[in-house]
């Protein structure tokens, strides 16, 4: 795509202005994320503002959504229909929007889960599936199912292969059980429970779900940021045809 709105950049230009190397910015226009640059005579590049504002829009974006989708959407861009493009977005602020309810939901579940004190146990205080399960109301079988999902996994007998919770994957169970009666999905939930696992007390599991929260207000700002950044783009993408001499070297 031709077109710049407003003076002739050189690359390094480009990069300092939108907080990149040189060979990134090169590696862009490569990617599509930024449209092809006019060359001069001797073939040095020539960017315009699309192509600083294109830049500016992925950086944005990347910390929203990561740099894979966020090269999908500024590319669509200079590519796709209007239409498409604003659906790439609306799916990216829809994620963010499920990613908010689950934690939300775990946050009530939590306020349900107290505080289990896991230090000077008994080996004899571990519990077999069946005990485990009548304990939780759950049948035998949900519980398999967190262990093939990694979500609690119980030790298992050298000989007998039979698995046995000790105290701590007790603490896990219930952990699990709570958060799944919230709504909580599968694979969030396996991400996670690592940082659950590592907390002894209640304010270990607010803490850990205040640091997501605190992730997910991060990447939602960016959104917000990115698509600012992405209208000014569409702005001189909609220009640019119109004035085909502008892409014209001085």
């Amino acid at each position: 795509m031709s077109g710049l709105k407003s003076g002739h950049l050189r690359t390094v230009d480009v990069a300092r202005r939108a907080g990149y190397s040189v060979q990134q910015v090169r590696n862009l226009e490569r990617d599509g994320v930024l449209p092809a640059a006019t060359r001069t005579a001797t073939g040095y590049r020539v960017y315009g503002e699309i192509h600083l504002r294109s830049a500016l829009a992925y950086r944005a974006l990347a910390a929203g959504v990561g740099p894979v989708e966020a090269k999908e959407i500024v590319r669509g861009v200079h590519r796709l229909p209007l239409t498409r493009v604003l659906a790439l977005l609306d799916a990216a602020h829809a994620r963010l929007d499920v990613e908010r309810t689950e934690l939300r939901q775990a946050k009530d579940a939590a306020r349900e889960i107290s505080s289990e004190p896991i230090e000077d146990v008994r080996a004899a205080d571990a519990m077999s599936v069946s005990e485990l399960a009548a304990a939780l109301g759950l049948r035998p079988s949900t519980l398999r199912h967190w262990d093939a999902e990694e979500l609690v996994v119980p030790d298992r007998h050298p000989v007998r292969g039979t698995r046995r919770y000790t105290p701590a994957q007790v603490r896990d169970a219930r952990i699990v059980h709570q958060l799944r009666k919230a709504g909580y999905r599968i694979a969030p939930l396996r991400a996670l429970m690592p940082e659950l696992r590592r907390a002894r007390r209640l304010a270990d599991v607010v803490e850990a779900l205040a640091a997501r929260d605190a992730g997910i207000a991060a990447r939602s700002k960016a959104l917000l940021d990115g698509a600012a950044a992405l209208s000014a783009v569409l702005t001189l993408a909609a220009s640019a045809p119109h004035d085909p001499a502008a892409a014209e070297p001085a």
